[in-house]
């Protein structure tokens, strides 16, 4: 993740997919749309992902972030 770069849409379009194929989606896409973003930037203004322009790139604190919910979650 950390070497990879995305634009908002497709973060969103690839996250809209897999919660689709889960069938988790509710609420309309734009509505989705507009939650995903504000995610986005509660992560960057934490420091976990990076904006750049209309990108983002998670660093390395992204996955420790990820790690250790994964780890409280077992």
């Amino acid at each position: 993740m950390e070497d990879k770069i995305f634009p908002f849409n497709d973060l969103f379009e690839r996250t809209f997919e897999k919660l689709k194929v889960r069938n988790a989606v509710s609420g309309g896409e734009e509505m989705l749309r507009l939650r995903a973003y504000e995610k986005l930037q509660n992560l960057v203004t934490r420091g976990l992902v990076e904006k750049i322009g209309k990108e983002y790139k998670g660093n390395k604190r992204v996955r420790e972030a990820h790690s250790e919910f994964a780890a409280a979650e077992d």
